[in-house]
């Protein structure tokens, strides 16, 4: 039995709160169950040196888990002095996804960069900061608009994510970190709101799997970013 009865295709309770962060462009922090990210986006009036007088614009993200997000004390990076390879993969993720659902040429020499702080860990941060990175980036495009720095939104669609995975030879949707540590299997699923596939991520920790499953995992996934898709657009639309 699931943590509070959760059917095998149920979601944790999801809640986005908007303009979070008092001076960030754009922001929200984003609660899946008991997993809370921080997302804001920052706009600089300048690109990477490889789209100077390109005409374009860019989005990247930085992703880090704060030291008491977790049950025990992680250290921070910069006491390491680098960043550990886990967050390195986790904000290329995030970057690569909205990148995927972006016209560059709708905001030309305007960088967005997106800051995904985990302050409580319990399984699916990434696919949490990528879900509430989307709404942060709207919101600040939205304040782009406003502004007249830019004529028109440059998402041509929006951006959520979801994992599923297979605990005890049964399919999960959304697994919380007592799930997830004893998956079988461990999936992603990033798409668009429309429904599109942008990545899939995963692995079978023990047994090789058929490509069947992963079908039926993307029936399980499509109808679970249908429902953060609204749950997005119900925030944005009042803006």
């Amino acid at each position: 039995m699931r943590k509070k009865n959760r059917a095998f295709d149920e979601m944790r309770e999801i809640t986005i709160i908007p303009d979070y962060m008092k001076y960030a462009e754009g922001s929200c922090m984003i609660k899946c169950g008991d997993t809370h990210v921080i997302c804001t986006a920052s706009v600089e009036n300048k690109v990477p040196p490889f789209l100077k007088d390109k005409g374009q614009g860019w989005i990247t993200a930085e992703y880090s888990m704060l030291p008491r997000s977790t049950q025990t004390r992680m250290q921070r990076d910069s006491s390491k002095g680098k960043i550990n390879g886990r967050a390195q993969e986790i904000q290329r993720l995030i970057g690569r996804a909205l990148r995927a659902a972006v016209n560059f040429s709708d905001f030309p020499d305007i960088s967005l960069l997106l800051d995904c702080d985990v302050v409580s860990a319990d399984g699916g941060t990434r696919t949490a900061s990528i879900t509430g990175a989307y709404v942060a980036a709207h919101l600040a495009f939205l304040k782009l608009l406003k502004q007249n720095k830019i004529e028109k939104m440059p998402f041509y669609d929006s951006v959520a994510a979801i994992s599923l995975g297979i605990v005890n030879s049964e399919i999960l949707l959304d697994l919380d970190y007592s799930e997830d540590s004893n998956a079988e299997l461990d999936f992603n699923f990033i798409m668009t709101g429309s429904g599109k596939l942008i990545e899939i991520q995963g692995c079978a920790e023990k047994t090789p799997i058929d490509f069947e499953l992963i079908n039926k995992f993307g029936v399980i996934a499509k109808k679970a970013i249908a429902q953060l898709t609204e749950i997005q657009l119900n925030i944005l639309n009042s803006y």
